[in-house]
């Protein structure tokens, strides 16, 4: 289940986006979290299975465009290849597919190819 991200969860989360390679270093991912509480048009998303938080979703939403940008995308190494982050994909073209088209950025161009 995708839910949003809360102050509370910041470490589970920083956790998952240290996964990704150009968030590896400390104040790269601190930047990252900080434009994600401060800025409403980025929004991220944990994804939740039973008690665990197993994946991070992280999009920019494109008003003028009527996009929504895929920035960040990673799930926890010990659950990958179950369809996680397909599962978020799915997430989150439901929750926007009246108004808004789904999109990569650089960096999730190539799983969001392969989630076609």
């Amino acid at each position: 289940m995708l839910i949003r991200f809360k102050k509370s969860m910041e470490k589970i989360a920083m956790g998952l986006l240290s996964f990704m390679p150009e968030e590896k270093d400390v104040k790269k991912l601190q930047q990252t979290m900080r434009a994600y509480e401060e800025n409403d048009a980025w929004q991220l998303y944990l994804w939740k299975e039973e008690e665990d938080v197993l994946g991070a979703i992280g999009i920019y939403i494109d008003e003028s465009s009527q996009k929504v940008v895929v920035q960040h995308i990673s799930v926890n190494p010990s659950h990958r290849d179950l369809g996680i982050g397909h599962k978020m994909i799915d997430a989150i073209r439901s929750s926007y597919q009246e108004n808004y088209q789904v999109k990569p950025n650089d960096l999730t161009e190539d799983f969001l190819n392969k989630c076609e």
